[in-house]
């Protein structure tokens, strides 16, 4: 693919509503042109668990103040345009976006939308790829990655992987 958005977000709890960050790098004609970070106040902002707090080190001091998934949308919108999207677990991405903009009466755009994660397991077998975490298919691949668990080098991260899969 030369033209795309990979996305990735970030979660306070176990809800899909409660989105704490969103990080999306913009690839036109194949190469990064583009990146966008936001920290989110999650609905519910109350609600920082143990174990998210943990993975990500965003917690609720860090979004108390932030604008909410509704304010930053039109903006996310902005940036992705008609673009398909792409994510590493599709599944979870997608359902915290669609889910945090029901939360406001408000839709997710309908952007085409691939999966990295899926198209890693058809790609590689097994015994070459072991896993196919975001970390680990990102050194299989030779592709550089720190800082997993921040939203934007996880969307970064997983933009060059589609640049090579995809």
């Amino acid at each position: 693919m030369e033209n795309f958005v990979a996305i990735d977000v970030e979660t306070a709890n176990g809800k899909p509503t409660s989105i704490c960050a969103v990080g999306a790098v913009k690839v036109l004609n194949g190469a990064i042109s583009d990146s966008f970070y936001r920290l989110v106040r999650p609905v519910p902002n109350y609600y920082y668990s143990y174990f998210t707090d943990e993975i990500h080190g965003i917690g609720r001091k860090d979004t108390d103040s932030q604008p909410t998934f509704n304010e930053i949308l039109p903006e996310l919108q902005d940036f992705i345009g008609d673009l398909p999207l792409v994510a590493h677990n599709k599944a979870f991405d997608q359902r915290c976006l669609k889910a945090a903009a029901r939360e406001y009466g408000l839709e997710f755009p309908d952007n085409e939308f691939h999966c990295t994660l899926i198209r890693a397991r058809r790609t590689f077998p097994r015994q070459l790829c072991p896993s196919f975490s975001l970390p680990f298919l990102a050194d299989f691949l030779g592709i550089p990655f720190n800082n997993h668990h921040n939203a934007l080098a996880d969307a970064e991260a997983c933009a060059k992987i589609a640049m090579t899969i995809l």
